[in-house]
């Protein structure tokens, strides 16, 4: 239902009532505990396993770690406001449905439009790096991927745009794609359960990378920490490692997706703050101890590839030698397990959309047995797959970045127009420090969404123009209004 003075019910900007709403037949299998793992999940993927080497390599140097500091403050103040909204109006739509109730109709489409990037550009950049990881593992078992199958037929240039790289499609990336998508087909108890062994294995992994590899870190390879830069803004020096942050920020992509499972969660206004926080925290700590143990590995300048942690543990010669395979199989089921929730994550965005008639029906209709969103898995899947197998890492983690930026700015000025406007609401959840953290999340968010390429900006007006040409085209005649969720 419309709230009271929201203008017409044609109105781009009318807006849900707050409220619990519908559990829509999900079943509430998630508590506490598979909520953190399944943020933590999502978290920890391409962001430490892959980019993490690009950004020292091309922008940060060692100081790579202090760009997951400063993304790192961002996302904290913007997950206090993903808190607050989870705990008032738990709901699968996360950040779209927040906007929905706040901003209007209009903008929510936009924001859910945003979340689609990121959700289909994390999947899709962990899934490259995925790859990268297993052609390294199955060389070390003397299997040789030919290149013309284990990279992407699409290589990227900054100035230079698009070209050919010679060869034909990326098989591992899609394989993978497929297969986790059949493991959401079958339900969210099994995908649980799955992310939840992959998550204890790669934290596990993590951590023994970190404190083994610490042992054998040599200093002069953080010396300068912060290389000089040449005179180009982005490349080393302070500008590198604020670009850096723009880009690692897709490393926190996942806690946020904590937020899309409220309508699987058992108590959602209890667990879903709990466990954004936590995530976000564990993540945090994990990302700053691993980009200052692989930089003192290895000279930054080594670490350019899909698999840094494997060529710095192979900088450290035969002490570390024992740890190559852990990594490489603990990097592909850390991989796996971001994928899987950035899948699941999509589906759930595409089916709040649908049951608000944004979308066709057929998004929001849940499989009799096991229900899922079967449609929308199938679709997202799919899309997925073939946009890992075609493009480069770099130019998908950038998408995926601004993507995660704007949604993350536009939930924390959500929260300071809905304490604006309704004080009065009961918030079993609130953010410390107001208005201030709200404030801190819009400023640091859009100082890192500044730092990223021109290209990439780009391409997020490209994006919207072709969500407002759908809404439009679409949605805004058949939207219909209900309570939340």
């Amino acid at each position: 239902m419309a709230e009271p003075g929201c203008g017409a019910g044609t109105s781009i900007f009318r807006r849900k009532t707050l409220g619990a709403g519908p559990d829509a037949g999900f079943r509430r299998h998630l508590g506490v505990t598979h909520l953190t793992l399944m943020g933590i999940g999502a978290t920890i993927g391409a962001g430490i396993f892959v980019l993490s080497g690009t950004v020292a390599a091309e922008h940060a140097g060692p100081a790579v770690s202090l760009s997951f500091v400063l993304a790192a403050i961002g996302c904290f103040c913007a997950a206090l406001c993903y808190a607050e909204f989870a705990a008032l109006a738990p709901s699968g739509g996360s950040a779209y449905a927040y906007a929905y109730a706040t901003l209007g109709e209009f903008p929510a489409w936009l924001i859910g439009w945003t979340l689609v990037l990121e959700y289909l550009f994390s999947a899709t950049t962990v899934a490259v790096g995925w790859s990268g990881y297993f052609g390294g593992v199955a060389e070390r078992f003397g299997l040789i991927l030919p290149p013309a199958i284990a990279s992407a037929p699409l290589s990227y240039l900054p100035g230079q745009g698009f070209t050919a790289s010679g060869s034909l499609l990326n098989v591992p990336a899609l394989v993978i794609i497929l297969g986790l998508g059949v493991l959401l087909a079958r339900g969210i108890a099994l995908s649980a359960l799955a992310n939840n062994l992959m998550v204890v294995t790669k934290v596990a992994i993590v951590v023994l990378v970190i404190g083994a590899g610490a042992l054998y870190v040599t200093p002069a390879n953080w010396v300068p920490f912060i290389p000089a830069n040449p005179g180009e803004f982005g490349h080393f020096g302070w500008s590198g490692v604020f670009r850096g942050a723009g880009i690692v920020f897709f490393a926190y992509v996942g806690f946020d997706m904590v937020s899309t499972s409220a309508l699987e969660a058992r108590n959602p206004q209890r667990d879903l703050p709990i466990s954004l926080m936590a995530s976000l925290a564990i993540c945090t700590v994990l990302y700053i101890g691993m980009a200052l143990v692989i930089t003192g590995l290895a000279p930054y300048q080594m670490l350019d590839v899909p698999q840094p942690i494997l060529v710095a543990l192979g900088a450290a010669g035969a002490r570390l030698r024992w740890l190559t395979p852990l990594i490489g199989i603990g990097a592909l089921i850390g991989l796996s397990s971001a994928m899987l929730i950035s899948l699941y994550g999509q589906t759930r965005i595409f089916y709040a959309m649908s049951a608000d008639g944004l979308l066709p029906a057929i998004f929001s209709r849940l499989h009799m047995r096991t229900q899922v969103p079967l449609f929308g898995t199938l679709l997202v899947v799919a899309t997925a797959g073939v946009t890992a197998s075609l493009f480069p890492i770099q130019l998908l983690g950038e998408l995926a970045s601004i993507g995660t930026l704007l949604a993350f700015t536009i939930v924390c000025i959500a929260v300071v127009i809905l304490r604006t406007v309704s004080p009065e609401t009961p918030r079993p959840f609130r953010v410390p420090g107001y208005p201030y953290v709200p404030v801190l999340g819009v400023v640091s968010c859009l100082l890192l969404m500044l730092t990223l390429p021109v290209p990439t900006w780009i391409r997020l007006l490209v994006w919207t123009a072709v969500g407002i040409a759908i809404y439009f085209g679409y949605g805004r005649a058949r939207a219909r209004l209900v309570q939340l969720p």
